[in-house]
């Protein structure tokens, strides 16, 4: 089982950006309900993807450097980063899962 890591502004450069595969990182909130409501569907990305995506959460309360790097407005936002650049985004849950595997669809 492919777990999902929480990432933070200390860890971001080592693990997402120099990351060998693909890294879809859900920018959250804790007192986000629909941040909360997708988590399930983040791990199942997670498992579907294993080996070939990392899959990261990063709470943009503790992570503000970050989250204002990458302009992050409303959470959740989900990015997913390729060598180190911004390939895809969706701000919202709009699709669920089936839009988040959209998202990532032509990435991994």
């Amino acid at each position: 089982m492919s777990d999902v890591s929480d990432l933070t502004d200390a860890d971001f450069e080592a693990e997402a950006l120099q990351s060998e595969v693909p890294v879809l990182i859900d920018f959250w909130g804790p007192n986000c309900a629909p941040c909360v409501a997708i988590a399930p569907h983040i791990q199942t990305l997670a498992e579907e993807h294993e080996g070939r995506l990392k899959v990261v959460k990063m709470n943009v309360h503790q992570n503000m450097k970050t989250a204002l790097a990458y302009k992050i407005l409303s959470v959740p936002t989900f990015v997913v980063l390729k060598e180190g650049q911004e390939v895809a985004r969706q701000r919202g849950v709009q699709g669920g899962i089936e839009g988040l595997r959209r998202l990532i669809g032509g990435h991994v």
